[in-house]
């Protein structure tokens, strides 16, 4: 029986392509589910949606997006570390802040021990936003506005601790700027702020959309160069020899059968190259940035000790 189930799993992983065999069947033999550390309707949230439907088709199996946002990105892997099973049926994306929470507050996690890095999928566009119709139509007015005016501007973020947060806490303390930090659970909410004139100043992925629309105006990117899509914005770069791209990935729980792992890996990197989802992440100006393996980990734990250092230089630190 066992040598008859053995030639059937095989059988069946010469046809498909993919899927590992244990006693109890293939996997993924249910739906898999990725949590997504944002609210839903944002950027992050429409590309995941559209990674999850990609990597379904791979594997013949229904990935199930939940949203858990909160705590700067960090709370669905915080909440899978503590509380998925190993066994490949819950992922998470990864973004950046997940290294910067345990720096920043107490967490009931490790990011580098407790969970499994699968592979990195790609990387955030930020910049510095606001509405078409606001006075400031270069990002040096807006300096000299705010250092003119202390404490009367805010900026929207999709969180507390998040690469957006740091950057902008970052360019307060270089260039002596008080302005009013106010967080919200993902980038949705924070544009809708602006558009509303709850905050005059968005801080993240310009939202193209109202961009090309005539409603929101870029003032600086925080890319490595100017982009295709805003050719006569500044980047930080080149005023002040910074650089905040964001990269992200796709992890699970610590403990993983590594044979799971690469079927997984396998499926989100197929998915990751699909063109439908790279029409996606053009669409909301992220770049495919693909790591995995040994690269991947040894970028995991340079990102670790580069939060922890950004952390403490801005006095965020517990």
């Amino acid at each position: 029986m066992k040598f008859l189930r053995q030639m059937l799993c095989g059988a069946v992983l010469a046809s498909a392509g993919f899927g590992v065999c244990h006693a109890q069947g293939q996997y993924p033999s249910r739906p898999i589910t990725l949590l997504v550390p944002w609210v839903a309707g944002g950027g992050s949230d429409i590309a995941l949606r559209a990674l999850a439907e990609s990597v379904g088709k791979q594997l013949g199996q229904r990935v199930v997006v939940e949203n858990k946002p909160g705590v700067g990105g960090a709370l669905a892997a915080q909440h899978m570390a503590a509380t998925a099973k190993p066994d490949g049926y819950t992922v998470s994306q990864l973004p950046l802040g997940v290294f910067r929470l345990p720096h920043m507050v107490k967490t009931a996690f490790d990011p580098i021990n407790d969970l499994t890095w699968i592979l990195n999928i790609a990387g955030y566009q930020f910049g510095t936003s606001v509405r078409a119709d606001s006075p400031w139509k270069t990002w040096d007015e807006l300096l000299a506005f705010v250092k003119a005016n202390p404490g009367k501007i805010s900026y929207a973020s999709p969180g507390a601790g998040t690469s957006l947060h740091l950057v902008m806490e970052d360019l307060s303390q270089r260039m002596g700027l008080n302005w009013v930090h106010v967080p919200f659970k993902g980038a949705a909410e924070s544009v809708v702020a602006l558009r509303g004139s709850h905050v005059q100043v968005l801080a993240g992925t310009p939202p193209w959309e109202l961009v090309e629309a005539g409603q929101v105006r870029p003032l600086v990117m925080w890319s490595p160069g100017r982009i295709s899509r805003a050719p006569n914005v500044p980047t930080l770069r080149e005023l002040y020899g910074i650089v905040a791209n964001s990269p992200w990935g796709i992890g699970g729980p610590k403990g993983m059968d590594p044979k799971i792992v690469k079927v997984l890996h396998d499926a989100f990197k197929r998915a990751a190259d699909d063109p439908a989802f790279l029409k996606v992440l053009e669409r909301f100006a992220m770049d495919p940035y693909y790591m995995a393996g040994e690269e991947y980990a040894k970028w995991v734990r340079r990102a670790y000790d580069e939060e922890k250092r950004a952390v403490e230089r801005l006095g965020l630190n517990k």
